[in-house]
């Protein structure tokens, strides 16, 4: 082992006794719920550019594509920068700069997204999209890494869990005071509403979006209670590390070429035969960008191993794993809901139209929120009594929230009271877990690939509420994943949280996978993609406990107790 890892884990075990600061903490949540709670326009703004601009459900599907590829392009010119560099610019900003800089980066998005709406062009749409993305980038490497470093290292996990807890509640209420604001009414928003929007409202939506980026920028970098967290530690060469990502930013760019050039092809006459043959050229350069990131991330790994000099963060097996880790999660969270509404309108699961279908939606995604208060219970001072109370009640808690918003929201939600059984078995995963990352996401990801497989092999009822569950099963995958990859990384943290964050790229890979899987061999059994992510989850859950545990590093030991 290095000499220098030795030096990190010794520094790790000195600070695990570090109280938490819960005033930087409050601050921070407060901007996760805004995150949460400004993607909620997006669920006006895809259905009215789809209408307004007259695309097809491919070229809506770039709104998506721009958003999460900016993930990945700011988060590999923020290593770029540290590459040629030699410093690491969200270290040297610190992470308090750095989350106000993102946030007002993505406010100047919000303005473009402003000029496009007046411009009448969607291109610049995108544009502007792309532009709050990258703010987002930014915020995500620090906000991330910063949350962990408030206070014991070990219960970082739980820091992160409440910090997405109040995201997705921002998410669950944020759609309906959109709705509210733009159409005067909590009810759910049908196509002739959005067919009747008028682009001065959609102004406003993004004026107010553009303010709320600034208010929380200001609440930020005014606050006196959120350090600095400036460091000026050196970045080593990395030089390997940069021209793999760059090698495999120019590949995946060649991958994805013939997929959106096939769209230009006239399929209107086609015969079956070669629609079907012309969806399967898209599924195989699909899979190709898939290879290229896997091959291509567990090759740099491979040859790290052998010689550590120029590859960085990469050096560290846990870090590689984590990013192909963050990678199939993020894909299989979106891949999930994204295909959710097309899957109930089979008849073998009642034939729900897009109409009926929003208060299953809502559920998925709540889910989260549902995974996620639990998950960030122990990121306060309770006795075991009171945390083991919480932990029961706190879910159900976040459940009858869902309820009622959407019952608010004119949502008839009688055919998913049963759904609370799931949340149930998720609480006693909560208990089986311990608070313990690895064993979380190992029981977690197990879990999950259980609820598929069983999905993809009934249907129903019983089946839609296996795939609903996903949501509660995927909940506290993120801060565990986070928390395990950058475990013992020292002055390499937020190059390795920088390549993190770049892996949200596989929210623009995975789900387009199982979209063209579905229109080869059916929607119902293109879920078996998930399966096959939560298999690879489970197996970065087992493997990278041993793979620490070589370094002296055991975070399921040292949070065993679940003291702060």
């Amino acid at each position: 082992m290095p000499t220098e890892q030795k030096d990190l884990i010794d520094e790790s075990k000195l600070t695990a006794t570090i109280p938490t600061n819960y005033g930087a903490l409050g601050t921070l949540v407060t901007v996760f719920f805004f995150w949460g709670f400004i993607a909620a326009g997006n669920s006006v703004f895809i259905p009215f550019c789809k209408h307004y601009f007259s695309l097809d459900q491919f070229q809506s599907q770039l709104i998506d594509f721009a958003f999460y590829t900016a993930y990945y392009i700011g988060a590999l010119l923020l290593f770029a920068y540290g590459a040629f560099g030699g410093k690491d610019l969200v270290g040297k900003w610190g992470y308090k700069r750095s989350i106000v800089y993102g946030l007002l980066f993505s406010a100047l998005g919000a303005a473009a997204m402003i000029i496009a709406v007046n411009a009448n062009t969607f291109a610049g749409m995108l544009v502007g999209l792309f532009i709050v993305a990258l703010g987002f980038s930014l915020q995500q490497t620090a906000a991330q890494p910063f949350a962990i470093s408030l206070g014991d290292p070990a219960t970082g996990t739980s820091r992160v869990n409440l910090g997405g807890g109040i995201n997705s509640f921002g998410t669950t209420i944020g759609p309906i005071m959109v709705a509210f604001a733009l159409f005067a009414t909590t009810a759910a928003i049908t196509d002739e509403k959005i067919a009747a929007l008028s682009l001065s409202k959609v102004v406003i939506l993004y004026s107010c979006v553009g303010a709320l980026f600034i208010a929380a920028a200001a609440l930020f970098y005014f606050s006196k209670k959120v350090p600095a967290g400036i460091s000026l530690e050196k970045v080593e060469s990395a030089t390997k590390a940069l021209y793999t990502l760059l090698i495999m930013t120019g590949l995946l760019i060649v991958m994805f070429v013939p997929v959106f050039s096939s769209y230009k092809t006239d399929l209107t006459n086609a015969t079956d035969v070669e629609r079907h043959a012309m969806e399967s050229y898209r599924l195989n350069w699909l899979l190709g960008a898939l290879a290229v990131v896997v091959i291509g991330l567990l090759a740099a790994n491979l040859s790290a191993t052998k010689n550590s000099k120029g590859w960085g963060a990469m050096q560290y097996p846990q870090l590689v794993l984590g990013m192909l880790a963050i990678f199939v999660y993020v894909g299989v969270e979106v891949a999930i809901g994204s295909n959710l509404s097309e899957l109930l309108r089979q008849p073998e699961f009642g034939g729900i139209q897009s109409s009926e279908a929003a208060p299953y939606i809502s559920m998925y995604w709540g889910s989260l929120m549902i995974g996620r208060w639990a998950g960030a219970i122990t990121a306060f001072k309770l006795t075991e009594m009171q945390k083991n109370i919480l932990q029961f009640v706190v879910p159900l808690v976040a459940f009858g929230v869902i309820i009622g918003v959407n019952s608010i929201a004119q949502y008839d939600m009688k055919p998913l009271y049963y759904y609370i059984v799931c949340v149930l078995v998720q609480i006693g995963a909560f208990y089986a877990s311990n608070n313990k990352p690895a064993r979380t996401l190992l029981i977690f990801s197990l879990l999950a690939m259980v609820a598929m497989a069983v999905g993809t092999l009934t249907t129903g009822q019983v089946a839609i509420y296996a795939f609903l569950s996903g949501g509660l099963f995927c909940s506290i995958m993120w801060p565990c994943i986070f928390n395990l990859s950058i475990a013992g990384l020292g002055k390499y943290t937020t190059e390795g949280s920088a390549f993190l964050i770049m892996m949200i790229l596989g929210g623009g890979i995975i789900p387009p996978i199982q979209g063209k899987l579905a229109d080869v061999v059916g929607i119902h059994q293109s879920y078996w993609i998930p399966v096959a992510c939560f298999a690879y989850l489970a197996f970065f859950a087992f493997a990278v406990k041993g793979i620490l545990r070589k370094q002296g590093i055991d975070y399921d030991a040292e949070s065993a107790g679940g003291g702060h």
